[in-house]
């Protein structure tokens, strides 16, 4: 999508790389966009191996692949720790990274609903998305949030309904998407981390764990925005994301 210098869009666990279309068409003028799905999400394969080593291993092979000269790494949530694990290993194949409402210290496990909401719908005896999104409704009340789980159901050409996700090595490593990234070596590339001012996942006592691995970071809070900051303030998170790459 687009042509000129490479951006590389990571979405976060139980997403698809169409969560970021709408965002990325907004600078597909200026930069050569990549919308990959990360293992075990959307088109990707399928695979038992899934914590942030080896999916950093999978943007190495991407870059190399595609062969991309300084490439922009943008990462939202698990996206975001992907895109910080990828730089504490391989600082020196990327120019700048934007990451998207995540630290990098650990988190404890906190999708229990969202697994249970998957787990619930009988995806051999569902007729419909609508069948799935009643199945869901007493674990997930939010609509949005039902919304966003439903774009990794695929209709299969007999009219059953398959998952893109591969549920049960997300389900078994689910605590693996909460681990911590290295502090033990800086990384000395600028980074811009947004965080929104609803959300809880960058804190004012990550800063210093912040600066400490990415000591050219900046932190700026997205007003009005919880974590799905490109989806509830995409304008405002744009122009961070513009400034930050003129800069």
């Amino acid at each position: 999508m687009g042509g000129g210098q490479p951006i590389i869009i990571l979405h976060g666990v139980f997403g698809t790389s169409d969560n970021w279309q709408t965002f990325a068409k907004q600078l597909a003028d200026r930069y050569q966009i990549f919308l990959p799905d990360q293992r075990n999400h959307g088109l990707s394969p399928h695979d038992d191996a899934f914590d942030y080593h080896v999916m950093s291993e999978d943007i190495l092979e991407f870059i190399e692949e595609h062969k991309l000269k300084n490439p922009i790494i943008l990462g939202h949530s698990m996206g975001g720790k992907v895109a910080m694990f990828f730089a504490t290993k391989y600082p020196d194949q990327f120019e700048k990274m934007i990451v998207v409402d995540i630290a990098p210290r650990a988190y404890p496990v906190h999708h229990q609903k969202i697994l249970e909401a998957l787990g619930a719908v009988r995806i051999n005896e569902i007729g419909s998305r609508k069948e799935a999104e009643d199945q869901m409704k007493p674990y997930i009340a939010d609509f949005g949030i039902r919304q966003f789980l439903l774009k990794n159901l695929k209709r299969e050409d007999n009219d059953t309904f398959t998952w893109k996700l591969n549920l049960p090595v997300i389900r078994k490593n689910i605590e693996r998407i909460g681990e911590a990234v290295d502090d033990s070596r800086a990384v000395e590339k600028p980074v811009l981390f947004v965080g929104g001012e609803k959300s809880e996942y960058i804190r004012k006592d990550d800063h210093p764990l912040i600066a400490r691995i990415f000591p050219q970071s900046r932190i700026v809070t997205i007003p009005g925005a919880g974590h799905w900051i490109h989806a509830e303030q995409p304008a405002l998170l744009l122009g961070e994301v513009v400034r930050f790459l003129g800069d």
